[in-house]
């Protein structure tokens, strides 16, 4: 029931924002204009470097998982990973992707904690390398492109980038772990007790390689580089003439739009956050081109999580599954 819930609350909001700002804030025949005389080969390239973003991440986790001694195939990690893009832009978020990559690696190495805990890591380091991005472009922006209606804005950033670090510190500091430890020793808490201690082991790994944590944060800066590249592209293609400075501020931000705001995928959430950091906020294109190059660039999300969907369902095949297994119980 809850679940249920969860997803129709996630449709509502999807749908809702993209009625409101295709009904109500943008001209549909201007969006239409700019989507059909897009530059296509600018668009095609976008398609291919973010497929190489989604292999670079992928070799980002490949990096986490060998620090915890877990030691797959980079295309194995590939396969998981496009699965769990297609589940969660495509099957109304049932099972967030993140689960669904997990849920994989857990079923291929029989190690499930472990797998928990790289997805996490992988997912906050990520998100860690992209808020710091934010931090400094924000500064930058105020200082270097005396952009001082953005001090709240850059407000709001920095004060992310603090909560991160205290995050990573939790997660690191044996010290911290021990106060969070006294925590289990209250009634309402002894339940999950057990499970905090085993992703607490599993962490160990990464307590012990902090150099993997820090190559591993520096591939994430090379993911975000690659789709601020992504993104100026659409929005050249499109022609909102974002300045190149505006999507290295704004395109880390964004990124946090649709895990802040449940979604389809980010449908609806993108768009309304394109709309407010490139036009109402930053004032470098019109809310017609920001929301064109945003449902441009919700297209390339969808698009390079199709072949997630032709590995599902060729792993749903009985010849597939058994050798999954087969390739399960014989995993270190």
């Amino acid at each position: 029931m809850k679940d249920r819930f969860w997803t129709l609350l996630k449709v509502a909001i999807s749908l809702g924002l993209i009625a409101y700002l295709l009904l109500v804030k943008v001209d549909l025949s201007t969006v239409g204009q700019a989507i059909a005389s897009a530059n296509i080969w600018y668009l095609l390239l976008a398609l291919a470097l973010y497929f190489v973003a989604i292999t670079v991440g992928c070799a980002k986790w490949k990096l986490l998982l060998a620090a915890q001694g877990i030691r797959l195939p980079l295309p194995h990690l590939m396969s998981f990973t496009f699965v769990g893009l297609f589940f969660g832009n495509f099957l109304l978020p049932i099972v967030a992707g993140d689960v669904v990559r997990g849920y994989d690696l857990a079923r291929s190495t029989e190690r499930g904690a472990e797998a928990a805990i790289s997805v996490l890591v992988d997912k906050l380091i990520g998100l860690l390398a992209f808020i710091t991005a934010a931090a400094v472009m924000s500064a930058y922006a105020i200082w270097g492109l005396n952009r001082a209606d953005l001090q709240g804005l850059a407000t709001i950033v920095f004060i992310a980038f603090l909560g991160f670090m205290l995050a990573f510190a939790v997660i690191l500091s044996r010290r911290l772990r021990k106060q969070i430890e006294r925590l289990f020793e209250i009634r309402i808490f002894k339940p999950v007790a057990p499970i905090y201690g085993k992703l607490s082991e599993a962490l160990q790994a990464y307590r012990n390689n902090l150099g993997a944590l820090a190559q591993a944060f520096g591939i994430s800066l090379i993911v975000l580089l690659i789709t601020n590249v992504v993104n100026w592209l659409i929005a050249e293609a499109v022609g909102a003439n974002v300045p190149m400075i505006y999507i290295f501020l704004f395109n880390p931000m964004i990124a946090f739009a649709p895990v802040l705001i449940p979604s389809i995928g980010g449908l609806g959430v993108n768009q309304g956050a394109f709309d407010l950091f490139y036009a109402t906020l930053g004032h470098v294109t019109t809310s017609n081109l920001a929301i064109t190059f945003s449902l441009v660039m919700q297209v390339i999300i969808y698009v390079s999580s199709l072949p997630g969907g032709v590995l599902w369902l060729r792993k749903r095949r009985p010849d597939h599954a058994k050798a999954d297994d087969q390739t399960a119980s014989t995993a270190p």
